[in-house]
């Protein structure tokens, strides 16, 4: 039913060329040159000690600020959990007593 083409290799047309022959070099070694020492294309940051602690406050502040971002998002989804298996605990025992006949 489902059957695959395969392409069929053309062949090749024209004239081929032989394939070329490479030769072997000698290889000489050469003085290399010292390498010259980069310069910087910006200059260096350095800082400042009170530079140094506003960074590691600002980086405190946003720890706690993700921690308890996600701290809340996690026990927004444990209490809606716990809610949802109280109603379906309730919803269990309103069907069993609608069973019964109560």
């Amino acid at each position: 039913m489902l059957r695959p083409k395969i392409p069929a290799m053309p062949t090749p047309t024209g004239i081929t060329a032989p394939p070329a022959v490479v030769e072997p070099t000698a290889v000489t070694p050469s003085v290399a040159p010292a390498p010259a020492t980069p310069t910087p294309s910006r200059p260096t940051l350095q800082l400042t000690p009170g530079a140094a602690l506003a960074l590691v406050g600002g980086g405190t502040a946003v720890v706690l600020v993700v921690g308890a971002v996600l701290v809340s998002m996690l026990l927004a989804v444990a209490i809606t959990g716990v809610s949802l298996a109280v109603v379906a605990i309730v919803l269990r025992l309103l069907v069993n007593d609608m069973r019964k006949g109560r």
